[in-house]
């Protein structure tokens, strides 16, 4: 029987210029019980809060998909000066995420960096 790693599973989809063009987020920390947990809530606010700064300044909304332990954010449509933009918000989500990574360890935290083309 295969068992399944506990932790957050962190994926980045970035094109050939660095730029995120899509994340993926996935799993509970486990770093505590549930509500109480840090990591967990550290990440939930990075990654809420991003979203709500594409929606609040892109003119194409992010497709954004939400279930329990699970969220996914797509940039689709987004004019390229617009897409500057977003790698403010996206790329300072993404550093956050590394540094609490950095601060709590690889056990919590597993992050993925995958290569984005378009379809």
């Amino acid at each position: 029987m295969r068992r399944i790693q506990a932790g957050i599973h962190f994926i980045v989809w970035a094109d050939s210029q660095g730029r995120i063009r899509e994340f993926e987020l996935s799993g509970h920390a486990g770093f505590a019980e549930e509500g109480q947990d840090i990591v967990c809530a550290g990440v939930s606010a990075l990654s809420i809060a991003a979203i709500n700064g594409l929606e609040y300044f892109l003119s194409v909304v992010p497709k954004v998909q939400e279930a329990e332990g699970h969220l996914t954010c797509q940039l689709g449509g987004v004019a390229e000066q617009e897409l500057e933009k977003a790698q403010w918000i996206l790329q300072t989500m993404k550093l956050g995420i590394e540094q609490i990574q950095m601060a709590y360890g690889q056990d919590y935290i597993f992050i993925d960096r995958r290569r984005w083309t378009p379809c």
